[in-house]
């Protein structure tokens, strides 16, 4: 009774562990709120022109789309999380590099 008990933990343990890459794609979640945040912060300060926010939320409509084509089949794979990492990495230096050129929206008056 107790090997099997301790034998099912051992397997339980492995099996998480093994699947560290499997369907967790909490970084992944967190990196495009994250990124979402930023492209909204840059729009209410003015660091970010309208056409400038249009682009950047449409490259993360893209990563969205590679995330949900990865997990398709219930699993993303190593490879298929590095892509859709170093694609987030990408789209946050696009996202700094926007904020800080010198285009900024301009202000409108309220009344």
């Amino acid at each position: 009774m107790k090997r099997t008990i301790l034998a099912l933990v051992l397997i339980a343990a492995g099996a998480g562990a093994a699947n560290a890459y499997g369907t967790s794609t909490r970084d992944i979640d967190a990196a495009q709120a994250s990124e979402a945040a930023r492209i909204r912060a840059g729009v209410r300060d003015g660091s970010l022109t309208r056409r400038e926010a249009a682009g950047l939320q449409n490259e993360q409509r893209r990563i969205e789309q590679m995330e949900s084509r990865a997990k398709a089949d219930g699993h993303i794979s190593r490879a298929e999380h590095d892509q859709i990492r170093r694609a987030q990495e990408s789209a946050s230096r696009h996202i700094y590099q926007e904020r800080h050129d010198a285009e900024t929206q301009r202000k409108r008056r309220w009344w």
